[in-house]
């Protein structure tokens, strides 16, 4: 390889299918002088399969402060060390990132090698619009869910979650309650023989009457043109004559803001209500 010089190289990996890495990654794999990964059983697989004879450190979230000089002095001594996950692009809800922020700190080289992410390879099949955020794991407790899933509700964009597959019951209630008006993709064991999507409705998806396996990445469409306060179930006779009130004696703008803040409403909804009431 060309130009091969010392540095950390962030190595994106298959998802599933172990012919989905790119010709550069393998390069840069049976060049490195050390390679970190999460799981040395796993990443030996990979290593197996494209007879790669490198020896993996483990380097995971439970060492990754420990192992932090490690891997610096290494680089600074002039090796050239890879980083990689699982499975996709490493960083991304994976291990890393202290690494990457000491590398930039401290000026050293970094690589990124571009291949398969379960992001991008899920967002790419789910026929939603193309703009995307994206979360990753969600937090364990109720109240912290309820937090971030209603700090996002509003937003017009997909929405894409790491699920793990004995939770999935469990976070679609949630999903439910701040996102019914979306649909929902579920890519389980993308590019592996059980490949399977599961596309639904939310509001009228209850979860899946028996447990499924595999890796679940969730992705929430666009908001679209359905109407939010409906598929909330929003009492919109109360809401109404509210509005009204409020009509005769403020601005329409305040109480665009007055009732969307109250009632944990999209504005736009609240403000389409108003000219319509002021008509």
């Amino acid at each position: 390889m060309n130009n091969f010089l010392p540095g950390l190289y962030i190595v994106s990996t298959p998802i599933g299918n172990l012919e989905d890495i790119t010709l550069r990654a393998l390069n840069v794999l049976k060049n490195s002088d050390k390679i970190l990964c999460e799981d040395t059983r796993r990443s030996i697989k990979l290593l197996n399969f494209y007879k790669i004879k490198k020896k993996l450190f483990s380097y995971h979230k439970f060492n990754e402060k420990k192992l932090l000089p490690f891997a610096v002095n290494s680089i600074l001594e002039g090796e050239k060390v890879a980083l990689i996950s699982d499975a996709g692009t490493p960083i991304l809800s994976d291990p890393g990132l202290l690494l990457l922020r000491e590398c930039i700190k401290k000026n050293i080289k970094i690589f990124p090698i571009p291949g398969v992410s379960a992001i991008t390879t899920a967002t790419s099949v789910s026929g939603f619009n193309e703009k995307y955020f994206f979360y990753g794991f969600l937090p364990k407790k109720d109240k912290e869910i309820e937090k971030e899933l209603n700090a996002l509700r509003d937003h017009n964009f997909c929405i894409v979650f790491f699920v793990p597959s004995i939770k999935i019951n469990y976070y679609i209630k949630f999903f439910k309650k701040y996102f019914a008006n979306r649909e929902i993709l579920i890519a389980k064991e993308m590019t592996k023989i059980h490949e399977e999507f599961y596309r639904k409705n939310l509001k009228d998806f209850d979860g899946f009457k028996s447990k499924i396996k595999g890796e679940l990445t969730v992705v929430l469409s666009n908001i679209g043109k359905r109407n939010v306060l409906e598929d909330n179930n929003v009492d919109k006779k109360t809401l109404k004559l509210e509005i009204s009130k409020y009509l005769k004696r403020y601005s329409v703008r305040d109480v665009v803001n007055l009732i969307s803040q109250k009632n944990k409403l999209p504005k736009k909804e609240i403000y389409d209500l108003c000219l319509k009431l002021k008509k």
